[in-house]
């Protein structure tokens, strides 16, 4: 996966496809994967101590192939010699026996100890160092840790805080009170949104709870939520075929167990795996009140088409119709694969900086902007090292431009929905901040009340019209959704 830069599950689902892997040999090949991957940076930690020497001293297969050993022994309920047995064979057959002896002699430092007792040796000191520390015992990259801990209003030592503000301030307020509530007033920055109870506690007392929740929710295995097409496919037929009806999605229900491809309506494209915030994301744009009329609607970035295919099953129903659009190729095909028999939903390529269609000429614009992917880490556990912050400022621009894109293509009164998979500040308040404070023809819509049904949503004063899922709160990917109506025409031609 690091030679050919390729996303775990995209490479391994071909790979167990290839080598006829089913059943309980194709999970445990999954577990090793996945479970090597989430676990990369605490596991490299351990191994750098034991080898005695830099990971950077080490050949990049016999480190992969160190790795796969370290997590039988920390994270598997596989016995020690069967664990260094069978990693050293694999070492023989990729790098030799040479490097096959350092392998065993690797293994055998790391076997003795348990996971815990690895952690509380080669992470920082929880008390001294919280990111630090956290970032070792949970595998994500310090920045990450540190991002996470400012979309939940959290700060340590160490941590650069930061004070919500969208310059909407009442006099005598500073910027960073602007909409918190009376109560909150004048407390410091890091004790704002905390329960009572923890208010005044020391901050190594207080920790970082909600971000070490996070963190942790990022290194369980998601669970299989399943999409049925509206006008396809229902809920019904799929708890009938033995899934479990979802918490809010009305088109949802979660696969336990087996093969999804396995059930009729999946195998047939009537419904498909799609995670619940993602579809709640659609719902959400389509719950919205549009003033006047409502028949044409947008996806600005389709592809792969996940929530394009719902979003044009919702528009069927509604006599609507849906134009999904994406600049590259290969994604508006896949978009266009994924919305067969949809109804009269239309794919085009397009860039979506640059539309192909008038200004003014939908009803509802879906933004679902490229990003990041840090919301699903869970499921991507590879993008965690792939990413570093300057690629978040490089997806700024092109952020603002798609939203700013977005709000042009939607009429006066018509709906757009801001979505990204991201809870990092600079992709989702810091870019309406910036629209919104470009442009005087918008209007934020409060997004968690149109989903009332889902606690826990709103984003931390004065952004709780904005709504940001968490899989340590829901279980699902980290989507942000922001609801906007078109206001004006002061940026439509004459």
């Amino acid at each position: 996966m690091s030679s050919n830069d390729a996303y775990a599950n995209l490479l391994l689902s071909a790979s167990l496809r290839e080598r006829g892997l089913r059943g309980q040999d194709a999970a445990l090949a999954t577990e090793l994967v996945y479970g090597t991957l989430r676990n990369r940076s605490c596991y490299d930690a351990v191994i750098s101590m034991c080898a005695d020497r830099d990971l950077d001293q080490i050949d990049p297969p016999v480190l992969a192939v160190l790795r796969l050993g370290t997590h039988q022994l920390l994270g598997m309920r596989i016995k020690a010699h069967a664990a260094v047995a069978t990693t050293v064979d694999l070492a023989i057959a990729i790098a030799g026996r040479r490097p096959a002896g350092f392998v065993n002699a690797v293994l055998r430092r790391i076997a003795p100890r348990e996971l815990e007792s690895w952690i509380e040796l080669v992470a920082p000191d929880r008390a001294t160092d919280l990111a630090g520390h956290l970032s070792t015992r949970y595998s994500h990259p310090r920045w990450i840790v540190e991002a996470l801990a400012a979309a939940l209003g959290e700060s340590a030592p160490g941590i650069p805080q930061t004070a919500p503000g969208d310059g909407l301030t009442a006099p005598g307020q500073t910027r960073a009170e602007a909409g918190l509530p009376q109560a909150e007033r004048g407390l410091p920055q890091a004790e704002r949104g905390l329960p009572q109870a923890e208010r005044g506690l020391p901050q190594a007392e207080r920790g970082l709870p909600r971000t070490e929740a996070a963190l942790a929710a990022d290194q369980d295995r998601p669970a299989v939520t399943l999409a049925a097409v509206p006008g396809l496919a229902s809920r019904d037929e799929l708890v009938t075929a033995r899934a479990e009806a979802a918490r809010w999605s009305p088109f949802g229900a979660y696969l336990e167990h087996g093969d999804p491809g396995a059930i009729s309506a999946v195998a047939e494209g009537r419904a498909a795996v799609q995670d619940e915030a993602s579809q709640l994301a659609v719902l959400a744009l389509t719950r919205a009140a549009a003033e006047g009329r409502d028949r044409l609607w947008l996806d600005l970035c389709a592809g792969p088409g996940g929530k394009a295919r719902l979003l044009a099953g919702i528009a069927a129903e509604r006599g609507a119709s849906l134009v999904a659009a994406d600049l590259h190729e290969h994604r508006a095909r896949l978009a266009a694969g994924a919305l067969g028999g949809t109804g009269t939903a239309r794919v085009i390529s397009a860039d979506g900086t640059a539309p192909a269609w008038r200004p003014g000429a939908f009803d509802r614009v879906l933004a679902d902007v490229p990003c990041s992917g840090l919301g699903s880490l869970r499921r991507r556990p590879e993008a965690r090292w792939r990413r570093d912050p300057a690629d978040i400022a490089a997806l700024g621009e092109l952020q603002r431009a798609l939203l700013d894109s977005a709000v042009e293509a939607t009429r006066p009164g018509g709906v757009v929905a801001y979505v990204t998979c991201s809870p990092h500040l600079a992709e989702t308040r810091d870019i309406l901040d910036d629209v919104l404070g470009r442009r005087q023809d918008i209007a934020v819509l409060d997004c968690p009340a149109l989903l009332a049904e889902v606690p826990d949503l709103s984003c931390r004063q004065p952004y709780s019209r904005y709504a940001q899922f968490w899989p340590h709160r829901h279980g699902t990917d980290a989507i942000f959704i922001a609801l906007l109506r078109r206001t004006g025409t002061d940026s439509l031609p004459a």
